[in-house]
């Protein structure tokens, strides 16, 4: 059963006070995904305690800003070493046991294996996955022989973690069917579908797009999944034809051995075609001086922070058709969705706001019309919290 539920027709009524554990593999992202919703928690008279694996103590101050406390967790983010996830398995139940909490919530994958499992052996009946993506193994690119072995252990690890789970939230249907065709829930566990992590409308407001030639901005860490390569290239191509346009990268190069090279980068930039913005904690500038978003991405995304940040401010976007990244466009509505890797197409919907200068005004203004209805985060808060019975739910559960 997959259940898509309109989150704004959702009433809430009286719950009791519980203690919540949340579980993440990376603590900035309990402040930059999930800080809404744990205030949300934390207002309702809910006691939160969040774990991470780094000890960030710009993150802690301001969880403990909204009264969440945490703890850190042993935890690699990566890697297959099962004595260190024998570690994270061990270490959180141990802390499950001594601090007891009636409810715990678990993201990303090793969270939601060691987690829920670590859960379920200290006797914490309500349990919930959030599966914010099931990333690149799972994609249909992932084809070679050690990626399909990945993918079945993931496959079997996450059978054993979500036995029993009360809910399972996704954020796309490609991985509702995934975890239903990998028998990784059984029959009779829902499946929540939720829009992604939400944006933030306060934080992300509308701003005039920029004056004189269209430029194109990608935001992601710099791997290749993300589509980098295949926008350089549609870069390098339309610059030929149009130099007055700008296209520009922002993000974080990434030690993964799939990611861009510094190299790479910089052969782009030296061409005049492509700009490198580097890194930033605060993505809103760079966004204001952007007429369109393009995030080309075949890594099998949840739902995109970066692009419904974008169509917030009012941006049109530039997508590839994969799970999570086809799910914010309304193609020519509020922007186009072209084929992962292909970057002749990328450069066609590019040219086409090159050419019509009030495109990327009509666009931009839809963009922001479905930021509003579809992804605002309090919204998308009420519902997850009504669905783990911590606001109340419609029907009274």
């Amino acid at each position: 059963m997959i259940r898509h539920v309109d989150s704004q027709s959702i009433q809430a009524v009286a719950t009791p006070v519980r203690t919540v554990a949340v579980i993440c593999s990376y603590t900035a992202s309990l402040v930059n995904f999930r800080y809404r919703l744990l205030a949300a928690m934390t207002a309702g008279g809910h006691r939160v305690i969040a774990f991470g694996p780094e000890h960030d103590p710009a993150s802690v101050a301001a969880l403990s800003a909204i009264e969440v406390e945490f703890h850190r967790v042993p935890m690699a983010r990566a890697g297959l070493n099962p004595f260190a996830d024998l570690r994270t398995l061990a270490h959180l139940w141990r802390v499950l046991r001594a601090h007891d909490p009636d409810v715990v919530l678990c993201y990303t994958m090793k969270p939601i294996i060691y987690g829920l499992i670590a859960a379920r052996l200290a006797g914490i009946r309500r349990r919930y996955a959030l599966v914010t993506g099931l990333g690149y193994v799972f994609s249909d690119s992932a084809a070679s022989l050690r990626l399909r072995l990945i993918r079945r252990l993931a496959t079997r690890l996450y059978r054993i973690a979500l036995r029993g789970c009360r809910r399972v939230f996704v954020y796309n249907d490609a991985d509702a069917h995934d975890i239903r065709a990998g028998r990784m829930v059984s029959g009779d566990t829902p499946i929540i579908m939720v829009a992604g992590s939400g944006v933030d409308l306060e934080r992300f407001q509308p701003a005039p797009l920029p004056a004189g030639a269209p430029a194109f901005l990608l935001i992601a860490r710099l791997l290749r999944e993300k589509g980098i390569a295949e926008f350089a290239k549609a870069a390098l191509d339309l610059h030929q034809r149009h130099p007055q346009a700008r296209f520009r990268i922002l993000g974080p190069l990434d030690p993964s051995p799939l990611a861009i090279s510094r190299a790479e980068i910089d052969a782009w930039t030296a061409s005049g075609a492509v700009e490198y913005l580097g890194e930033t904690r605060d993505v809103r500038p760079f966004l204001r001086d952007a007429s369109v978003f393009v995030l080309p991405s075949y890594y099998r995304e949840g739902v995109p922070r970066s692009i419904l940040e974008a169509m917030a401010m009012g941006r049109p976007i530039i997508t590839a058709d994969s799970p999570g990244c086809r799910e914010t466009v309304i193609n020519g509505e509020n922007g186009f969705i072209v084929p992962p890797r292909d970057p002749t197409a990328l450069a066609a919907a590019m040219e086409r706001f090159i050419r019509d200068p009030m495109l990327a005004r009509a666009m931009g203004k839809r963009a922001l019309e479905v930021a509003r209805t579809r992804f605002d985060v309090e919204a998308v808060n009420r519902h997850l919290l009504t669905e783990m019975d911590l606001l109340g739910t419609a029907d009274g559960r």
